[in-house]
């Protein structure tokens, strides 16, 4: 997965969009105004993502590719490296899941007009 395919993924979600909040290298991809994964164009060969604390320590002993998310909430962030190691199936659940996360984690209201604007 290259960053082309990645940024792809991620404006194909319900209500995404996409900005440059902490500057021009940093791409950031939000639903509802929160961000849901973060990738730095000078690299463009990992993403940070929001992840379930227990699954995020899952995660990171089966996988030397997910690391604790670099300056995030270590707890709940999570550093993948699409440097070929994980699979694109595998990539692409890790983001659904940190998606989903925050989809979830939005009002109720906000939630249907985001579905709303999707269907």
């Amino acid at each position: 997965m290259n960053i082309e395919d990645l940024r792809d993924y991620c404006l194909q979600k319900p209500g995404a969009t996409e900005g440059f909040p902490f500057g021009e290298e940093t791409l950031v991809f939000k639903v509802g105004g929160k961000i849901f994964l973060i990738t730095g164009l000078d690299d463009g060969d990992r993403f940070n993502v929001k992840c379930d604390p227990e699954l995020a320590i899952e995660l990171r002993e089966r996988y030397t590719e997910v690391q604790p998310g670099y300056h995030m909430n270590k707890k709940m962030w999570n550093t993948v490296f699409m440097n070929g190691a994980l699979t694109r199936k595998q990539l692409l659940e890790m983001i659904d899941h940190s998606y989903d996360l925050i989809f979830q984690s939005l009002p109720k209201k906000t939630q249907t007009e985001i579905i709303g604007i999707s269907e």
